[in-house]
This record gives C-alpha cells, sequence and structure tokens, in this order.
C-alpha cells in the first residue's frame, strides 16, 4: 500500500481546492489578443457605421483592440462565408443582418452557409426599419406621387437596392407588385453606393436603412417618402409607413451579431452582454437610433429564436415577390 506523508496530502487538497478558481481565471481570460469584426458590406453603410461604433466602445471594456474589416460583396456571402471559415476560437465575429440569414437561404440555390448549422448568435443589435428615398430634384412628396410617375413612364424608373435577394430588392419589388410598376431593379454593393446614385438622380428611388439615407434626408438632398414596418420612424415622426399610404410592406428587418459555430461559450455569453450593456446605455440607446437602429439587444439564445421564427417569414415574401433563386 502506498502510503502519502501529511504534506503531500496537503499539497493534493490545495491543488483541488485551485481547480475551480483555475478554472474561472481560465474562462475570464479571454480575450488575450486583438478581436476581428468582419462587415459583410463597403465601408459608409449602415453595417459598417455602427460595427466602428461598437469596436470603440468594445475596447475599453473588452481590454483588446476590436478590428474592423470589410469583406463587402455577394449580398453579403463573402464576408460570412469568411467568419464561417474562421477558427472557432472566441477570435472572429461577423456583423449580419435578416437579409443575409433569412433571405439568403430563399435568394441563392448554392449558398455557401447555414445560418443556423454554421454560426452562434450572439445579440441581435436592434430592428431596422427602411425608409423610401427618391432625389429632392423629382419634387415627388408620397408614394402615390411616385407610382403616378412610373406609370406615365414605364421601363424608364428604375430602384437600386443594396444588394440582389436582401430587405431593400424584396421591399421594391413588392412595392412593384402591388402598385403594379414597370420599374427595374438595380444592384449595389451596398447601401452606400447606392444611395449617392439615388440622391444624383441616377436611380429613381431606393428602401434604404437611415444610418445611410438619414444624412442626405435632413440636408434636403434626399425625400424621404414612407417607412417600412408597423410604426413611424423616431427620427422621422412626420413620414407615414408604407401601410398608412396603402402599401402593406409591414415585415420589418434587423441586424445582429454572430460567430462560427462551437465558439466557447464563456467568449460569446461575454461579447454578448458587453455589447448589450453599450445598446442599453442612454448613450448607446440614442447612438444606434441615429444609425438607424431601435436597440434591442438579447442573449443568443433570444436571437437564434428571432432567427428560427423570421427565417419562414421572409422565405414566403421572397417567394410572393416573384424574384428568381441565383
Amino acid at each position: 500500500m502506498i502510503r502519502f506523508s501529511p504534506m503531500r496530502k496537503l499539497l493534493g487538497a490545495a491543488l483541488l481546492a485551485l481547480m475551480p478558481l483555475t478554472a474561472a481565471v481560465a474562462q475570464q481570460a479571454w480575450p488575450v489578443r486583438p478581436i476581428k469584426l468582419i462587415v459583410p458590406y463597403p465601408p459608409g453603410g449602415q453595417t459598417d457605421i455602427v460595427s466602428r461604433y461598437l469596436a470603440e466602445k468594445l475596447v475599453p471594456v473588452l481590454g483588446q483592440p476590436v478590428i474592423v474589416e470589410n469583406r463587402a460583396g455577394a449580398q453579403g456571402i463573402l464576408g460570412i462565408t469568411a467568419a464561417k471559415q474562421a477558427a472557432p476560437d472566441g477570435y472572429t465575429f461577423v456583423y449580419i443582418n435578416s437579409s443575409n440569414f433569412c433571405i439568403n437561404p430563399f435568394a441563392y440555390t448554392k449558398l455557401p452557409y447555414s445560418p443556423m448549422e454554421d454560426f452562434d448568435m450572439v445579440t441581435q443589435l436592434g430592428e431596422a426599419a427602411l425608409g423610401m428615398i427618391v432625389p429632392s430634384t423629382s419634387g415627388i412628396r408620397t408614394v402615390d406621387e411616385f407610382v403616378a410617375y412610373a406609370r406615365k413612364n414605364p421601363g424608364k424608373t428604375t430602384f437600386g437596392s443594396f444588394g440582389m435577394g436582401s430587405s431593400s430588392h424584396l421591399y421594391g419589388e413588392m412595392l412593384k407588385n402591388a402598385a403594379k410598376l414597370d420599374t427595374v431593379h438595380v444592384a449595389y454593393k451596398g447601401a452606400g453606393p447606392a444611395t449617392q446614385d439615388i440622391v444624383a438622380g441616377i436611380a429613381s428611388m431606393g428602401v434604404h436603412d437611415f444610418a445611410t439615407t438619414g444624412p442626405f434626408i435632413q440636408s434636403g438632398r434626399a425625400t424621404l417618402l414612407a417607412v417600412t414596418g408597423t410604426r413611424r420612424w423616431p427620427l422621422f415622426p412626420n413620414t407615414p409607413t408604407f401601410s398608412e399610404q396603402g402599401y402593406p410592406l409591414d415585415l420589418v428587418g434587423w441586424n445582429g451579431i454572430v460567430t462560427a459555430k462551437g465558439t466557447p461559450k464563456a467568449a460569446v455569453d461575454r461579447m454578448s452582454q458587453e455589447i448589450n450593456k453599450i445598446l442599453q446605455s442612454p448613450e448607446g440607446r440614442k447612438k444606434i437610433l441615429d444609425l438607424g437602429l431601435l436597440a434591442t439587444g438579447t442573449t443568443p439564445a433570444e436571437f437564434t429564436e428571432i432567427v428560427r421564427k423570421d427565417t419562414p417569414r421572409w422565405g414566403e415574401v421572397f417567394k410572393a415577390s416573384g424574384v428568381a433563386p441565383q
């Protein structure tokens, strides 16, 4: 029989007592190096601006740089695929929206990622109503006025979206179908380029986020005609919704943060908690509203359920739009 000395027994007991503490310290150690936040759109749009705001606020609380990396293309597919392929170690996150996760599965026949199977949800950032704008030089002030103009000029008007199969595209198609318009869709690589062409009069109209269109609306270079969803947007309370004007574009999109499936739960939970603290602060709520989002903030489990619930709803909208999958 092996006999242990009293000192060795004490040492063993001490080591056993330290094990839970060691595990806790290991969990708290994240992050120990810079974090990458992928934005699957070009600079200047809502996703880019909100990401840079969050990155700035996360640095002091996480103690590590948060590097925003724009990887635009194919309605967010390039950037999201890059996040899927990254090591699930808690150091790569990606900013997504309902178009990427709820519409793309219906819009693309060979989507290189599965939202539910390839990603862990971190948090929903907020609801993202979109607004229909036209160049102020058009003189158009209501949706009905645009509809009348488009009917008088069949095939000569265009609507610019921030990507084929995006919510921006679908809203345009829904209006086109509801009003029986002969207008042409033009897909851009993001809301920024699309909005610039609308303001310049190159595209006739578009339905885009307020982070991108807000400055043009406030400066008078673009005219806001309507807002998606069931309620008016707080920053533009005098602009009616589409429904108020007889066009049922009620489904509201959202933005959020996700990471590759299998990322340590401690990293997912910590990132979710820190982002939610930013969103729920008075400054954060105001800033996010200014950037076109009604701040929500959710747990990973709550966000997972939102994606699960909204995907079939957007699928029905996509099918009803008549847009052919690519």
